[in-house]
């Protein structure tokens, strides 16, 4: 008995498998993208910015194949339908354009076409001349079927194609057959064969534009003075704005704001002792006066700093804030919530570290605290956050993310934009790669590169190329910042002001988002002996600049930043493409934000002391010409125009004069570049 009941099983179970096998989906969809993490992240998108949809499509057998890209956004319930095309090879493309930011969601659906797979074959044999009239009345076949669904118009010209078609010989019957109209009408109708859909939607996250583009201006407000002695005010940072503007910049960032510690207050230079009027790290945040919250006396209290945030609108530009997790020893945290810290044995607390720096004058809040602490230090932070964004703020740039837990991150990232959705959060992380891109997988908009370090052309190119690819370039976006208060880089030190002016045309045509920290327009590089870091740094004391210093590099920077106005393609770093030059100084590459927009052309010397001359390898193929066409250019710093002839093209760079070129060009004839 039991040996038959197992035979029964056996044979149920391989029916059971049988019928699976017949149920599995015929056709195959794999490698989608853009995916991140197979769909653990959302991807991220930009608003009225093409998502571009690609994946591996196919089945057994020679049969015509067709495929359709479904999206909407999440809280939507219609699906809108792009058709997507074959690339060859099995690679199949849609795109479509959000027009609002928010979560969307897509699939992909492919299925057996039998029209196409008529067309295909009845194509061939038109070509061959070998149609047989039987293969005419399978078309035939087809159409007839399809008319049971038709109605209108669509029937109408069904019924047409039956009647013309009826008698025709097979070399007739092909003309009509084949028809444009008729295939499109026909795969609009047809009954689609084994249909298969992406298991699950997958996501995309679409943001507002200016997180994908925008120009950071940093500056340190108490040192918008005129004296030392006088500490700067939000209303001395209004005064400077029509200036800041005029460069061309979108976003003015400020360090921290709050009032500053008493307690192992640094002294100039990161001095451990402070004398009686140095003003301290404004990152030492916290004092009597308040803490993440409140705004530092002398700059003008929170009713200076609504002034402040109201005049940035005024000249169409955003104010985005430093966002530290860090205390002073006199924070009011320490004496309120005493169980947020970690408190040695002998009372004393430690203070923060990134070795060989010290940081003796803050102190760090503990995550995961135990019950005394948890959940109360998180909401406490999120409340910080929400705070100022009541107060009208919707950038944030985070101090130090890798060191604090990522679960945090997620959690209040997520909670921040529920309510405030247009908050662009910017991660200040010089870390490992996998620290740094998951921190933009979980939520942060933009992000600190390795930029500031990449010099030569190997580095900057293959930088680029990995920004560019995927996985990395589905969820990393870049801001090319080429200084910060923190960061003197080496090339800078030694470069002079031809330098300035090679490090800024990199970051500005290379990335959608770059920025500068006051001081770089006026090429300052006085460095700490043997270390990348400001002498005199004004993170310890107030620094008065003369903003029209001679020898500033004000004029190029305008230049560029009303370049990246002009042009779509130098508003992301998507699609950025390197070409031959056959000079190892000189980096040569093209940006183009699609088949009809303008295509430019940049070479740039990253040699800051010597003259270089090159000869430029033109990629005629990206227009479409041949190696003997003729471009029309028109060089966009210098202004001049003038025909390029063939795709060898020598250009002379002079660091001292101008020592990089963007050109616009475009074939002989279609137009004036």
């Amino acid at each position: 008995m039991a040996v038959r009941e197992k035979r029964v099983s056996v044979a149920r179970s391989r029916e059971s498998a049988l019928r699976a096998a017949i149920a599995a989906p015929r056709i195959v969809i794999e490698v989608v993208a853009p995916i991140v993490l197979g769909g653990r992240f959302p991807a991220k998108g930009t608003v009225e910015r093409a998502t571009t949809v690609e994946a591996t499509i196919f089945m057994d057998g020679h049969q015509e194949l067709a495929a359709a890209l479904l999206w909407k956004r999440s809280d939507q319930t219609r699906w809108q339908i792009e058709p997507m095309q074959s690339l060859g090879n099995d690679r199949w493309q849609a795109q479509f354009v959000p027009g609002k930011p928010g979560t969307y969601q897509y699939l992909i659906e492919a299925w057996l076409s039998p029209w196409l797979s008529f067309h295909e074959e009845l194509r061939k044999k038109c070509e061959a001349g070998v149609v047989q009239p039987v293969e005419i009345e399978e078309g035939r076949l087809q159409i007839e079927a399809a008319l049971t669904s038709a109605r209108g118009r669509v029937g109408r010209l069904l019924q047409s194609v039956l009647d013309k078609s009826e008698g025709l010989a097979p070399d007739a019957a092909c003309s009509l057959l084949l028809s444009d109209n008729l295939t499109s009408v026909m795969k609009s109708v047809e009954q689609r064969r084994f249909i298969c859909r992406l298991e699950r939607p997958l996501l995309v996250e679409v943001e507002r534009r200016r997180a994908e583009f925008a120009s950071w201006y940093e500056l340190f407000p108490r040192s918008q003075t005129d004296r030392p002695d006088r500490h700067g005010t939000f209303d001395d940072v209004i005064a400077r704005l029509p200036a800041i503007r005029a460069m061309g910049f979108d976003v003015l960032y400020l360090p921290p704001i709050h009032p500053i510690g008493l307690t192992h207050r640094k002294g100039r230079n990161n001095a451990r002792v402070a004398i009686h009027d140095d003003p301290g790290s404004p990152y030492a945040i916290g004092a009597a006066e308040g803490g993440h919250t409140a705004v530092h006396p002398e700059l003008g209290g929170i009713e200076g700093f609504r002034r402040l945030r109201a005049a940035v609108a005024d000249v169409d530009m955003e104010l985005a804030l430093d966002f530290a997790i860090q205390c002073s020893p006199d924070h009011p945290w320490l004496t309120e919530h005493p169980e947020w810290f970690a408190w040695r044995p002998d009372g004393s607390i430690r203070y923060a570290e990134n070795p060989p720096k010290k940081y003796e004058d803050i102190v760090n809040v503990e995550f995961y605290r135990g019950d005394e602490a948890l959940p109360e230090v998180w909401t406490a932070l999120r409340d910080v956050v929400e705070f100022w964004a009541k107060e009208g703020v919707s950038i944030f740039r985070v101090d130090n993310p890798h060191t604090k837990p990522l679960p945090f991150w997620q959690w209040l990232i997520a909670d921040i934009r529920s309510r405030y959705p247009d908050t662009i959060f910017l991660s200040e992380a010089f870390t490992r790669p996998p620290m740094m891109y998951r921190l933009a997988q979980i939520g942060f908009n933009q992000s600190y590169t390795y930029f500031t370090w990449r010099n030569d052309k190997w580095e900057l190119s293959s930088y680029l190329e990995e920004l560019n690819r995927p996985p990395v370039s589905d969820f990393y976006r870049p801001n090319f910042f080429v200084n910060t208060p923190d960061i003197n880089p080496w090339y800078l030190q030694t470069s002079g002001r031809a330098g300035f002016v090679i490090r800024a045309a990199l970051a500005a045509t290379l990335s959608g988002l770059w920025g500068v920290y006051s001081g770089f327009e006026l090429c300052e590089s006085a460095a700490v002996p043997g270390k990348e870091e400001y002498l005199d740094s004004e993170k310890y004391e107030i620094r008065p600049r003369d903003w029209n210093a001679p020898g500033n590099i004000i004029g190029e920077i305008t230049r560029l930043n009303y370049l990246r106005r002009q042009y779509r393609c130098l508003q992301s770093h998507l699609g950025t493409r390197f070409h031959h030059v056959d000079n190892d100084q000189v980096i040569f590459f093209s940006r183009r934000a699609g088949p009809a927009e303008p295509l430019l052309l940049i070479a740039i010397s990253l040699d800051p002391h010597h003259a270089q001359g090159c000869y430029l390898d033109i990629p005629l193929e990206l227009f479409g010409q041949p190696d003997s066409a003729t471009l029309e250019v028109h060089e966009l710093i210098g202004g001049g125009r003038f025909l390029w002839h063939g795709r060898t093209q020598h250009w002379w760079f002079n660091p001292h004069e101008q020592p990089f070129a963007v050109w616009e060009a475009r074939p002989l004839g279609e137009g004036t570049a």
